[in-house]
């Protein structure tokens, strides 16, 4: 700001010869270089301004500009606008409540500029005497300014924010979906590589068991025999499900296992049916699909919604051909209302209430339907939402095959 004053008083003087008070104007350009360098003495190094020492510093900029104008013709000077860049900023940066006091503040200052200021500067060094309608219009056009530069900077802050927490929760909520999927292939390995070793030991524990040379020894072999079954039962059942038998076995999964896994967490539901169907086109082959978390993420949270607005039933059918992939997930509840509709999948739109209260305990922040959408966009899906008829909503998303699916067993295998 400093430097902006600064290039305008040597042009007005130096180019265009304007007849103004220099000596005054560059005084108070020099304050505030002053209190400037004073600022930057006090707090050496980078550090973060709270909200009182930001408003502090941009209402003195308001002050130093209106200084500056009260000596330069106030509200005849097109420079006025200069008022607008503090009010600005603090919408950008600041809490509500700053910027309504700054923007006061503004106001204060405009109202003064055009009641009281000196004559605006010319080359000739006849003062200009514009009628009060001209000051009125110019304050006016300063303030309406001042509310719609701020009020749309504002505006574009806040929305910024919010897309940037949905960003973050996004991918916080992808990164443990990753976290636990990898949980699934460490399992798979330690229950693969266990296996051996605790064989030996059940043999060695059997045969220490026979052969013990009193009863002490033989209850120790046995409490061995059994702590090592034991351990073969668990990591039997961490090997029972596909996910966790083997890497290729891991990655890949059939659209039926998908929509088991998508409902699984929702099949207990009191109250509601959730049934899950997959069918194909004549004479095609079912693929097989990448596990990928973030299908599986948002299928489960689209499914969970729908478990909450349904009247009874939840159907999830997956569909293929030889082109494309979908999954679809219906309700019998009451629908999308119109205006939620209209904005589906932008951040915190929702339509639950602020309470927990549905089947499956869930407080809606708005940001559900948007996380599930982005990660299914990732991923190559286009993802649209309706109302069925009669009643009930319908959210679908579809895929080009060749985007998910793996390749044929033989081609995974090398054969």
């Amino acid at each position: 700001m400093i430097g902006v004053e600064l290039a305008i008083l040597i042009m007005s003087a130096l180019i265009f010869d304007l007849k103004a008070p220099y000596v005054l104007c560059f005084g108070v350009v020099a304050i505030a270089a002053w209190i400037n360098l004073l600022t930057a003495i006090a707090s050496p190094g980078q550090r973060l301004l709270n909200n009182l020492e930001a408003s502090s510093h941009l209402g003195f900029d308001l002050l130093q500009v209106t200084a500056l104008l009260l000596l330069a013709g106030g509200a005849t000077n097109p420079f006025m606008l200069l008022l607008i860049a503090p009010v600005t900023m603090a919408a950008a940066t600041l809490p509500f409540r700053s910027v309504l006091a700054l923007g006061g503040l503004a106001t204060l200052c405009i109202l003064v500029l055009s009641l009281f200021h000196g004559p605006l500067p010319t080359s000739d060094g006849n003062p200009l005497d514009p009628p009060d309608g001209f000051l009125i219009a110019a304050a006016a056009a300063c303030l309406a300014g001042i509310g719609i530069v701020a009020g749309n900077v504002r505006q574009a802050a806040q929305e910024s924010a919010r897309m940037g927490l949905a960003l973050d929760v996004t991918q916080t909520v992808l990164a443990r979906e990753q976290r636990l999927s990898a949980l699934g292939a460490l399992a798979a390995a330690a229950a693969h590589e266990l296996g051996t070793p605790l064989a030996t030991i059940s043999i060695v524990a059997k045969e220490l068991a026979r052969e013990a040379p009193n009863a002490m020894v033989k209850e120790d072999a046995d409490l061995l025999i059994a702590q090592a079954e034991r351990c073969r039962e668990i990591l039997r059942r961490l090997t029972e499900t596909p996910a966790a038998a083997t890497d290729e076995l891991h990655e890949r999964m059939s659209l039926l296992q998908l929509v088991h896994e998508v409902i699984e967490p929702h099949s207990k539901v009191r109250g509601v049916r959730v049934e899950a169907i997959v069918t194909g086109a004549p004479g095609v082959r079912a693929p097989d699909i990448w596990r990928m978390p973030e299908v599986l993420h948002a299928l489960t949270s689209f499914v969970e919604n729908a478990v909450d607005f349904a009247a009874s039933e939840v159907l999830i059918t997956a569909r293929f051909d030889l082109d494309r992939i979908s999954m679809e997930v219906r309700d019998d509840g009451p629908g999308f209302s119109a205006d939620v509709l209209s904005k589906l999948g932008e951040p915190y739109v929702t339509t639950r209430q602020g309470v927990a209260g549905g089947r499956t305990g869930h407080v809606g922040m708005g940001l559900g339907f948007f996380i599930a959408k982005t990660l299914l966009e990732r991923t190559g899906a286009l993802v649209t939402f309706q109302n069925a008829r009669p009643r009930g909503a319908v959210i679908s998303a579809r895929w080009p095959r060749a985007r998910i699916e793996t390749p044929a067993r033989n081609e995974f295998q090398g054969l």
